[in-house]
């Protein structure tokens, strides 16, 4: 009996096989060119294009090598090898427990040495005191109506953020001057979680930019996100975190965090824009 592709992984195969067809045509040449090309069927070429056959890494090389269309290779192969529904597992795991949700990217933390973290909304995961990380993930929890875990949470997180110790990872990060204005806890946690940030600001092997208000833009403030290495994106949105693995998708991000980061205050003018959000909890 053959088994159907779940409604996730046809979605994906269809997209693609929609890539491929538009590539082929951009190219000028029709399905049995392009078969001759790539030396099989043209049976073939329709069942990869009708996303009746998932193409293999060497078909996707063949297909665009045929097509003239070298350049976008690794982004379509990428494309082939989808994370394992990370979009939908957020959404699950936000819907149950908030531990699970802190737990399920330790690995990835693990496994990652150059960390480029960008948020306009709250003090980064990696930056957070229990008291504030406590405060926030009960707001989560209360907005969405999930299971209260906070404390188990908070504890994950927290043992999630060692990584930040080890000096063999590096961190970059840029922050928008609103995240050390916002009041997601009481005044006392949030001098206590700004006062934590200039500690974390001494650490070697991190580096904090802070973009002021009254800075010129040359990038529009952007929806947090977080780059692994140059390997992978999370894309955060209010319902889910997309993952990322294009590598057209990856560069975007970076080129959006090199942007971001030009405006950034570093240094004793970063350390001002923290004392005066200190300065305004009196």
């Amino acid at each position: 009996m053959t088994l159907r592709p779940s409604p996730k992984v046809q979605k994906a195969r269809e997209a693609l096989a929609g890539r491929l067809s538009e590539i082929r045509k951009d190219a000028g040449i029709s399905g049995r060119e392009l078969a001759v090309r790539c030396g099989w069927s043209e049976s073939k070429s329709s069942r990869i294009e009708n996303a009746k056959t998932p193409p293999s890494d060497a078909d996707i090389m063949a297909w665009c090598r045929a097509c003239g269309a070298g350049d976008q290779v690794l982004d379509l192969i990428a494309a082939n090898r989808p994370p394992d529904d990370a979009h939908a597992q957020w959404k699950r795991l936000q819907r149950s427990w908030l531990r699970r949700l802190q737990e399920s990217t330790g690995d990835l933390y693990q496994q990652t040495r150059l960390f480029r973290v960008y948020v306009s909304d709250v003090i980064p995961g990696f930056l957070q005191t229990s008291r504030y990380a406590a405060a926030l993930l009960s707001s989560i929890a209360d907005f969405r109506g999930t299971p209260n875990d906070v404390s188990d949470a908070v504890a994950a997180r927290m043992k999630r953020n060692t990584v930040l110790s080890n000096g063999a990872r590096r961190f970059s990060f840029v922050l928008e001057e609103s995240v050390l204005r916002y009041r997601v806890c009481g005044a006392e946690a949030m001098a206590a979680q700004l006062g934590h940030l200039l500690g974390v600001m001494d650490l070697p092997n991190v580096a904090v930019g802070i973009i002021p208000f009254a800075t010129r833009r040359t990038v529009w403030p952007m929806p947090t996100f977080t780059i692994f290495d140059a390997t992978r994106v999370h894309a955060d949105t209010l319902d889910a975190a997309s993952t990322l693995t294009e590598p057209s998708q990856v560069d975007l991000y970076a080129r959006a965090f090199e942007r971001l980061s030009q405006g950034a205050a570093r240094g004793a003018a970063a350390r001002s824009l923290v004392a005066g959000a200190l300065a305004y909890l009196d």
